[in-house]
């Protein structure tokens, strides 16, 4: 009589499927949990990235031409007024730029918005932005140069009713039609610096003619009970002088050139 074997029987092929099933969905399921956390970990770090990158100002700007840290503050009120005679036939566009530190910039600009402006002046008052540390020549160059970096070269000075302005000109830009003079001036107590430029003319006097009407012609609207700024134009205005069209020419030019090119008096 042969002896009953004692080995346990074999699980049913059910079981073992379900055994199976059951550990590749274990598997599954710990891989997804640590694919979520490490794209959990991945965002949260663009997150803090993103908030960084636009507190020290890395962010492109929304607005062509406005530099990063910047708003155009639509519906504000201009600060300041400026006439020139000589650009009626000029599309003229006026832009209040606020800093989230502070700052404030009223830009006046004729010509195209889409080109550089044939004529620009902007006063910017300065807040607690790095900004208004920066240097004052590589930022004109920026707004003024229209194929990339560009360099400076003086151009002569001019006297205004705020006193002396040294003009520049892009390196190697004509001395006749086609060239510009830029120009900035600042000014420590209220803070601010007032810069632009202008392409209006066929000769570099012709323009230092026009930078000098610019300034002289700037007036002050607003203040927004600020004292400082308010006395800086008063002052300003007891040195006035006149010039434009009704200005004869001679006097024009010898008020603004004559910094640049002084009149000597008397026998040497």
């Amino acid at each position: 009589m042969h002896p009953v074997s004692a080995s346990p029987p074999s699980p049913p092929r059910t079981a073992s499927f379900l055994l199976a099933l059951e550990s590749v969905a274990d598997e599954v399921c710990a891989t997804l949990a640590r694919l979520f956390a490490y794209v959990g970990a991945l965002v949260l770090i663009g997150i803090l990235t993103l908030a960084l990158w636009q507190q020290i100002g890395g962010l492109e700007p929304t607005e062509p031409g406005v530099r990063p840290g910047w708003t155009i503050a639509d519906g504000a009120v201009p600060a300041y007024a400026l006439r020139l005679s000589d650009q009626l036939d000029k599309s003229a566009t006026y832009t209040v730029l606020h800093h989230v530190e502070g700052g404030r910039k009223d830009v006046i600009r004729w010509g195209e918005p889409s080109d550089r402006a044939l004529t620009e002046l902007e006063v910017y008052r300065f807040g607690g932005e790095r900004e208004a540390t920066a240097d004052p020549a590589a930022d004109l160059a920026r707004r003024m140069a229209v194929d990339g970096p560009a360099v400076f070269e003086t151009a002569g000075v001019i006297d205004s009713k705020f006193g002396t302005v040294g003009l520049l000109r892009l390196t190697g830009a004509p001395d006749g039609p086609g060239g510009c003079l830029g120009f900035f001036k600042g000014i420590h107590t209220p803070g601010l610096r007032i810069s632009g430029w202008s392409c209006q003319g066929v000769s570099d006097p012709v323009r230092r003619a026009a930078v000098g009407c610019m300034l002289n012609r700037l007036t002050l609207l607003s203040a927004d009970r600020e004292t400082d700024l308010v006395a800086l134009f008063a002052r300003a205005e007891r040195k006035h002088a006149a010039c434009g069209p009704g200005i004869p020419a001679n006097a024009a030019a010898d008020w603004v050139t004559s910094a640049d090119d002084p009149r000597l008096r008397g026998a040497l």
